[in-house]
């Protein structure tokens, strides 16, 4: 049977599913791009554990509907904009931005950001990770790395993939977050659709969650981690592309 959103069994958040994503971000080879004048960028994909109740309900009070006008592809009847009901069990850590900054505000995105002189992309994702949403995480924490994906805006993303300890708890920072969620890794196993636009003729990806898509950078990046990390599959994203209105 196809998987359709709620249907798919909760995954446990326990050591078992650490050794697995673990072991499978070990056999990767991750796609590395060279900067070629354009700016570094580092995020982090932080697997975390989550409740149906207490994380389950999607706080943000914007109307998400008058954002998602520019989506191609899609009638926009079957869209919420709202992720309510996708927390449960062992979860990814995902932002919306907050609606003041001056570049992708109120899009989704993962913690990260530039990487500074003097960083590594990997002190830089745990230092945005720490800004963003109030979790000091470390090395210890590291699971692996995923492929570099460049950004229409001018960055190459470097993604790393860490372990939450229990109890943590993110907090967003008002001056650069919206909102945070818990989207389970079940949510994540729904398939993503590919969409052709007049624009570009790579296909632009999008994730569904709950009501809404998520689209490159940050959908690339977690449909990457969903299948090289959890299904143990070889696949690359850095050919994807994204929406026109995620260029600038």
């Amino acid at each position: 049977m196809p998987y359709r959103w709620g249907m798919a069994p909760t995954i446990g958040f326990h050591p078992a599913l650490r050794d697995r994503l673990a072991g499978n971000l070990s056999g990767h080879r991750p796609h590395r791009h060279e900067l070629d004048g354009r700016r570094h960028a580092a995020v982090a994909v932080v697997v975390i554990d989550s409740d149906p109740d207490l994380h389950g309900h999607d706080p943000t009070d914007m109307d998400r509907m008058s954002l998602i006008g520019g989506i191609p592809g899609v009638d926009l009847d079957t869209l919420t904009g709202r992720v309510d009901g996708t927390a449960g069990g062992a979860a990814v850590v995902l932002t919306r931005r907050g609606a003041r900054l001056t570049a992708h505000s109120n899009q989704w995105a993962l913690p990260g950001g530039r990487v500074d002189d003097g960083e590594t992309p990997l002190e830089a994702a745990l230092r945005e990770l720490d800004e963003e949403v109030g979790l000091r995480l470390g090395e210890s924490d590291l699971l692996g790395r995923l492929d570099d994906y460049p950004t229409r805006s001018g960055y190459v993303i470097t993604p790393f993939v860490f372990w939450a300890p229990d109890g943590a708890e993110p907090v967003p920072n008002p001056d650069e977050v919206a909102s945070v969620h818990r989207v389970a890794i079940r949510e994540l196993c729904r398939e993503p659709r590919f969409v052709a636009i007049p624009e570009s003729e790579r296909p632009v990806i999008q994730v569904p969650v709950g009501g809404d898509l998520i689209h490159a950078p940050t959908g690339a990046i977690i449909h990457q981690f969903r299948a090289v990390a959890y299904d143990g599959a070889e696949v690359r994203v850095d050919g994807y592309e994204q929406p026109v209105f995620a260029w600038r």
